[in-house]
This record gives C-alpha cells, sequence and structure tokens, in this order.
C-alpha cells in the first residue's frame, strides 16, 4: 500500500494534540454539511477523481462517503487523534477501501510517487510549514498526479485582511487548532512548484455576514511530469 511502517518510531507520538478543539470541530463540522452545503462543496471537490488517493488532515472523515467509485483506495493522514479515531468510524461506513493513517503533513507515512491523486480539505490553515508540507506532497504524487483542494485564506477588503492578520497574530491559532486566517493557499501551491488548474472564490457561507473564515477557494493544481520538472532546472529556464 505505499505506507511505512508505524514502528519506524516516526509515529510514536501524535504529532498534533488539540482535544478541545477536536471536539469542537467535530461537532460544528457535521453540521455545516447541510446547514452551509459543505456536502454539496465536497461532492464537487472529488468529483472525477481515479485511482490511489492520498487526503492530508482528513479530520473527522467527511469527505470518506464522497469518493467516487472509480478510486480504488484512500489513504487518509489524521495528526490528531480523536478526529483520527472519528475518521476510522467514517471509513467503516465507506464503499471505498479507505485506510486512516496518522502522520503529519511535514512527514508523510507514505513511499514517493504512490499516488495518482492529493487532497487537501481546509487543511493548509493549520500546518506547521506550509512550504514543507507541499513539498511532502509533491513527492508522494506520480509525476502528472493531480491535486485537488478547498482551503480558506486571506479575503475581502482591507478591514478584512487586517482583521485576519490580527487575529493569526493573537488568539485565533491557539482557539482553533493552529489555523491561520490570512494564508495564501493558491500562492502557496504555486511556489511550491505545482501547476494551477481551474479553481473558483466560494464563499461560506454563501449568504449572511462575512466572517474572517468565510473566504474559500476551490480547485484543482497539478504536480508536473519529469520532463517539465528538468526543463525547469534547465539553465536558462526561469528567463524562458
Amino acid at each position: 500500500m505505499g505506507i511505512r511502517p508505524a514502528d519506524s518510531g516516526k509515529l510514536a507520538r501524535d504529532p498534533v494534540h488539540h482535544p478541545l478543539f477536536a471536539r469542537c470541530y467535530a461537532r460544528v463540522s457535521t453540521r455545516a454539511e447541510t446547514r452551509l452545503g459543505m456536502a454539496r462543496v465536497r461532492e464537487g471537490l472529488l468529483a472525477g477523481l481515479s485511482g490511489r488517493v492520498i487526503e492530508i488532515g482528513a479530520g473527522n472523515g467527511l469527505n470518506f462517503a464522497h469518493y467516487p467509485g472509480t478510486v480504488s483506495e484512500v489513504v487518509a493522514i489524521e495528526p490528531e487523534r480523536l478526529l483520527r479515531q472519528l475518521a476510522v468510524q467514517a471509513a467503516r461506513r465507506c464503499e471505498v477501501p479507505v485506510d486512516v493513517v496518522p502522520g503529519a503533513a511535514e512527514a508523510l507515512p507514505v513511499k514517493s510517487e504512490a499516488y495518482d491523486a492529493a487532497v487537501l480539505s481546509l487543511v493548509l490553515c493549520s500546518v506547521r510549514d506550509v512550504p514543507r508540507a507541499l513539498g511532502e506532497l509533491r513527492r508522494v504524487l506520480r509525476p502528472g498526479g493531480e491535486v485537488r483542494f478547498f482551503e480558506h485564506g486571506r479575503g475581502g477588503g482591507r478591514a478584512m485582511t487586517f482583521t485576519q492578520r490580527a487575529l493569526d497574530r493573537t488568539l485565533w491559532p491557539a482557539l482553533s487548532g493552529g489555523c491561520h486566517l490570512s494564508r495564501e493557499p493558491v500562492a502557496a501551491l504555486r511556489e511550491a512548484g505545482f501547476e494551477l488548474g481551474p479553481y473558483q472564490q466560494v464563499l461560506m457561507p454563501e449568504k449572511g455576514p462575512r466572517l474572517p473564515a468565510s473566504y474559500c477557494v476551490l480547485g484543482s493544481a497539478r504536480r508536473p511530469g519529469h520532463a517539465d520538472e528538468a526543463a525547469d532546472r534547465a539553465p536558462g529556464a526561469a528567463e524562458s
């Protein structure tokens, strides 16, 4: 299955421990499936995927029921113990084979170039090191592999972005399991060497007040093939 042995020593201790936030998130995210239309977003996020998929930061496993039958296997990485336990329960109810695995986005416990596609769903806001996490994602995807992403980040006018940054510097990460409001997921994917596909801005909720976490983006990206990567490394490539 391309998963590193759990007895390697790297996974002996949970890399993330936010039990209070995990309980709150489990309740809020479940209600958001219908109240905020998240179930519909998940359907769009995962439609058309096939082959072997790795999902980073699977949370309580709400994506699992939306994977199409063309997916042969999902390896779902979740570092928080309570959320991982809930994800295991969700995996048991899923028709697609799902293996829930402990691990951090910055050190994925799987082999290189082992997956046809990857899923990022409200996870880049909370990883400790975004460039390192995306470097790991690029490592485990096969050349030409696809990334599907649904992330929240910086948005709104000057007042909102000021508020997002102020919250990031103060209480928000501590109260929200390490979440940051003002990150820019599309720019981060581009800087990590992924080729951006179609993406669209999404407001959550679609109607009602605009909150600091309302500004989301839904789309896809691709890991370049070996030939593309070699061309990027060639002398003078940056000038062409």
